[in-house]
């Protein structure tokens, strides 16, 4: 998830804004502090060996272009994407603010659609708009996103769901997820979901409303991959997958049909191996389904093209 928008003010790649490759270049490392104007430049060494270009179209169904670490380079940087293959981003806000800063993104470059919602972790956050301007009240939030979502760009709800990693109490979390779950069935939109060491409330919940969705950054059996796709939800796989240790993620990814995965980033968190601990974005997918291609026993391209197509029938997109 992202935290405050650093999106507020601008206005496209401005004097000063560095050169597209110099931005694709320099991504693949540490985010300069929201302060700097310009993203330090990386020695050839430090720089992220990504291909030119994707073996098929990457649509990341899951980013945080609103995040502050992107501010240094996010308008040079989103314009120089598809250049590596990127077709789509759903861009997802975690309050009022990252919402409207979404929605801002998404109509300014149209491979972006954004998804609007409250994340759990923003009733904690003292510069979420949840505590900073709503002092802690949720649904007078969600009255003032619900409009955002008759937006032609507002493409989903979310994220949203439940974190029993952070101290935020489970039951405003669970209230939370409800009124969003509740609202997505209303309005027929579907639904990003966060499930942090929450996967028993979480899947009660989602076996409860059954909404269409998608179920982000999967941690779950393969067992439960199967049982939720089934009943309509996407399962989302980043770049934690390709990690040491991702037994479990690899496992749900190899039993999936192939019409339930849609990959993602997380960005600018979540770069998968060998750029793990450095800033992400949507370019560094074409690593991830390298990984996840060679688990299903299918070519890259192959397993993009379908994820590009599993992403755009989800969200209701027109064919890339």
């Amino acid at each position: 998830m992202s935290g405050a928008s650093g999106l507020s003010g601008q206005n496209g790649a401005g004097a000063g804004t560095p050169g597209i490759a110099a931005a694709i270049s320099d991504a693949g490392g540490a985010a300069a502090p929201a302060e700097i104007s310009a993203s330090p430049r990386k020695s050839a060494a430090e720089a992220s060996p990504l291909p030119s270009s994707a073996p098929g179209p990457i649509f990341d169904s899951h980013a945080h272009y609103t995040s502050r670490r992107f501010d240094a380079d996010r308008d040079a940087l989103l314009t120089g994407l598809p250049g590596l293959g990127v077709s789509g981003i759903v861009e997802c806000g975690t309050h009022l603010d990252t919402s409207l800063a979404a929605v801002e993104l998404a109509h300014r470059y149209p491979f972006v659609w954004a998804a609007v919602g409250i994340h759990p972790e923003s009733l904690i956050e003292q510069d979420a708009a949840t505590v900073a301007r709503f002092g802690g009240d949720w649904a007078a939030e969600l009255a003032a996103i619900r409009p955002l979502l008759e937006d032609g760009r507002a493409a989903a709800i979310g994220e949203c769901g439940l974190d029993y990693h952070w101290p935020v109490p489970k039951d405003a979390q669970l209230a939370l997820f409800e009124a969003q779950l509740r609202l997505s069935l209303e309005l027929d939109k579907p639904i990003i979901v966060h499930d942090r060491e929450a996967h028993a409330d979480t899947y009660a919940l989602l076996r409860k409303y059954k909404p269409r969705g998608v179920l982000h950054c999967f941690s779950g059996s393969a067992e439960d991959a199967l049982w939720l796709a089934r009943q309509g939800m996407y399962i989302g796989f980043g770049g934690a997958a390709t990690f040491k240790g991702a037994r479990r993620a690899v496992q749900a990814a190899a039993a999936l049909p192939p019409d339930a995965l849609l990959l993602e980033t997380d960005c600018p968190y979540m770069a998968p191996e060998p750029y793990r601990g450095r800033r992400c974005h949507s370019g560094m997918i074409a690593r991830t389904a390298q990984v996840l291609a060679a688990v299903r026993g299918v070519p890259a391209g192959e397993l993009l093209r379908m994820t590009d197509q599993n992403a755009r029938r989800l969200f209701g997109l027109p064919a890339g």
